[in-house]
């Protein structure tokens, strides 16, 4: 068998390439990302023997012996007391479709669904069975936002009924081209909120419409989520008795074998005076499902400060260490998840390993987080018993998928402009010899889906650094590379690639523990800007 190695960088090229991005006193002033460990920590845990990080999984118990052992080699403090692990308690529940009876009745008659290629639906509520015999409404958005003067439900009683609704949220207008964001997309969009409203509400459950568009992402990966396990926090209240996703295909069916046109409900939800829509069809049958108990582990490891006071305060940095892990069927059947989120799994690892010699004034954890990729459970638990009081901690800096592609003039700060970190990343971007790269709009609620969310519900500004766009060597085919990534997420190719250049990696690790570091030798902590309009839903 031939034996795979590791390629080198040009010693000289990459001492470069650093000098270039950091300030003439960087050696003094901060400690350096190596290269060499961060690739390293990237390809074992995004190996085969990891088996995909799953939640639940062997792999996932691997990947937290694997970090704890790294955080005590590196000379991290326990953040837990004397453990390094933080419980998290989750049930996992698992769609049993092929023992369950569960489908849409119309007229005495079963719409012919398959369970993965027309919809997917679980147990919201975590139950191992459950019967239905409850009808469908339609309630456009599903969104009630006094705000925006908008109200999808207009009064309607949805107790105990399913109800069917877009994903997203309203589309801006001529008359109101900033209505609910504009084209970005609001905490009102995200699936989370539309379970969490019908829940409120008393509803039954939920059916979403997918469309790539809508969602920002294919039906291959509602589908990879929906046929394996589900998980949710075993503490919650938990959700609405059924959560599904159906296609836009077998919606339309569904829509128009009850008399009504799909696009039509679309264009008059989308006006404030929408009022929800009986649909003459059900949800008949058992839904039955696995269920079990079981516990996994946030990793936290902490670098005291230097400070005797600000040392009371912390600044944090996290990623995700679970993916998708083995899945059933055959063929490759492990999502190695060596992008998301093996790249800032090893990337906190990297900055640790630069930090310890050197502290700052505040304190600093470095925190991986569980089960991310089942709703952002691990942060979720966190937020709820932090290992540090979140009232000093000064802000949370998030690593979830870097750029494997190369070195960048620019930076991702996406979200830090809802806080007084925006000003101090633009001055380490300037000191780097970077810039922060152009906001976009964030159509796809990006804001919303990963770790650091948790922590700005909970108070702390926070925000997740992302890759830069402008790339120094070969721009063109660089940004085809970095695109082309959508095709492998949350697939099993998102494997690792010992060619790749990993210098703009490092590159978005040096920039994140800088920033961190300005913010922990700081002489005040950052705050919200108090006209961020996601105010309303900080805790």
């Amino acid at each position: 068998m031939k034996k795979r190695t590791f390629p080198l960088l040009n010693t000289l090229a990459f001492s470069c390439l650093l000098a270039a991005c950091l300030p003439a006193h960087a050696d003094t002033a901060n400690p350096l990302v190596e290269e060499a460990p961060l690739r390293a920590h990237l390809a074992m845990l995004s190996s085969d023997l990891f088996e995909g990080r799953g939640t639940g999984q062997r792999g996932g118990d691997l990947t937290v012996a694997y970090l704890e052992t790294q955080a005590k080699a590196l000379g991290l403090q326990a953040a837990n007391g004397k453990d390094f692990k933080q419980a998290v308690k989750i049930a996992g529940v698992k769609a049993q479709p092929l023992l369950s009876t569960l489908h849409i009745n119309v007229n005495g008659r079963s719409l012919n669904l398959t369970f993965g290629d027309d919809w997917i639906w679980n147990a919201g509520d975590g139950k191992a069975q459950r019967q239905f015999d409850h009808p469908l409404v339609f309630v456009g958005y599903g969104i009630t936002a006094p705000e925006e003067q908008w109200d999808d439900y207009k009064g309607v009683d949805v107790k105990d009924k399913i109800l069917v609704m877009m994903v997203n949220d309203p589309q801006p207008t001529a008359e109101q081209p900033e209505r609910f964001g504009g084209k970005a997309l609001t905490y009102y969009g995200r699936w989370t909120y539309k379970y969490e409203e019908a829940k409120r509400r008393g509803a039954a459950g939920v059916l979403l419409i997918h469309t790539d568009a809508s969602a920002g992402y294919g039906w291959s990966v509602v589908k990879n989520g929906g046929v394996s396990e589900h998980f949710q926090l075993a503490s919650s209240e938990g959700g609405t008795g059924l959560q599904g996703w159906i296609t836009e295909t077998s919606a339309r069916t569904l829509f128009a074998v009850t008399g009504k046109d799909l696009d039509s409900l679309r264009a008059a939800a989308e006006r404030p005076d929408f009022v929800p829509v009986v649909l003459p069809a059900f949800v008949r049958g058992e839904a039955k499902s696995t269920v079990r108990q079981l516990v996994q582990f946030n990793v936290a490891g902490i670098i005291p400060g230097t400070d005797p006071v600000l040392k009371n305060e912390l600044v944090i940095y996290s990623a995700h260490w679970d993916h998708l892990g083995k899945q059933e069927g055959s063929g490759d059947v492990i999502y190695n998840g060596a992008i998301d989120n093996g790249s800032g799994t090893a990337a906190l690892l990297a900055m640790a390993k630069a930090s310890v010699t050197k502290p700052a004034s505040r304190s600093q954890m470095f925190l991986w987080v569980a089960a991310e990729e089942q709703g952002l459970l691990g942060s979720a638990a966190y937020a709820a018993n932090p290992l540090w009081p979140l009232a000093k901690t000064a802000a949370n800096l998030n690593l979830d998928t870097l750029n494997f592609v190369g070195p960048t003039r620019d930076i991702g700060a996406q979200g830090s402009e809802r806080t007084e970190l925006v000003a101090i990343a633009t001055k380490v971007a300037k000191e780097m010899s970077l810039q922060i790269a152009p906001t976009r709009i964030d159509t796809a609620g990006g804001y919303f889906r990963s770790d650091h969310f948790n922590f700005a519900k909970a108070g702390v500004p926070a925000f997740s650094v992302g890759s830069g766009r402008d790339y120094l060597h070969d721009p063109q085919a660089s940004a085809e590379k970095a695109r082309a990534y959508s095709k492998r997420y949350h697939q099993v190719s998102d494997e690792y690639d010992p060619t790749w250049d990993l210098s703009g990696m490092v590159q978005q690790a040096q920039f994140t523990l800088n920033l961190g570091r300005e913010i922990a030798n700081a002489a005040t902590m950052p705050l919200w800007k108090k006209d961020d309009p996601f105010a309303k839903f900080r805790q």
